[in-house]
């Protein structure tokens, strides 16, 4: 699952809230709705495959678009120094709570139906060990984010932020092509 998620949407997603938030309270939501995550990934079992699988994508590809369109809006009425001293004082200004149920809410969303959860509920399907899969599922997941938050970081310190959201809308958007792709074909 590690290697699975470090090209994912996860990474990406983790990277943009590492440029408008403190890493403590990303690292708290994430750490909740990867816990979460994998407590329904091991429930659910071998029952995401009674879902059609075009809709699960459809959802997602549509998903993903959204956030491609909201990251790229953002990041043009963002262009100058000041707006990058904005997310500055944003960043330390949105409260821990705040910022906390923020990144649980867009990564526990963006994670249902991943390759991830799906790979979870397959492995707790065959094998009779749902605490070790669950486990399993909560640290591969963290530790894409905690390598997410430490790049994410160094590129606040080097990188203007709505570079960074262009960056991450772009990934959307090819997330949500190929969500779409599958959904279609």
């Amino acid at each position: 699952m590690f290697l699975l998620e470090l090209p994912d949407k996860t990474t990406a997603l983790t990277l943009v809230l590492a440029s408008r938030f403190r890493s403590r309270p990303v690292l708290a939501g994430a750490a909740v709705a990867f816990a979460l995550q994998a407590v329904i990934a091991v429930a659910l079992g071998s029952a995401i495959r009674l879902l059609p699988e075009r809709i699960v994508a459809g959802a997602i590809a549509v998903l993903f678009g959204v956030g491609a369109i909201l990251l790229l809006r953002e990041s043009l009425s963002n262009e100058s120094d000041e707006s990058d001293a904005a997310a500055s004082a944003m960043r330390a200004g949105t409260s821990f709570p705040r910022a906390a149920m923020i990144s649980f809410g867009t990564l526990f969303l963006t994670e249902w139906g991943d390759a991830s959860q799906v790979t979870a509920i397959g492995v707790a399907a065959r094998y009779a060990s749902p605490v070790a899969v669950g486990l399993g599922a909560f640290l591969a997941l963290m530790s894409v984010t905690v390598i997410a938050l430490l790049v994410g970081r160094k590129l606040r310190a080097r990188v203007p932020a709505h570079f960074i959201q262009r960056g991450a809308a772009v990934v959307f958007g090819a997330f949500a092509l190929l969500a779409a792709y599958h959904a279609i074909f």
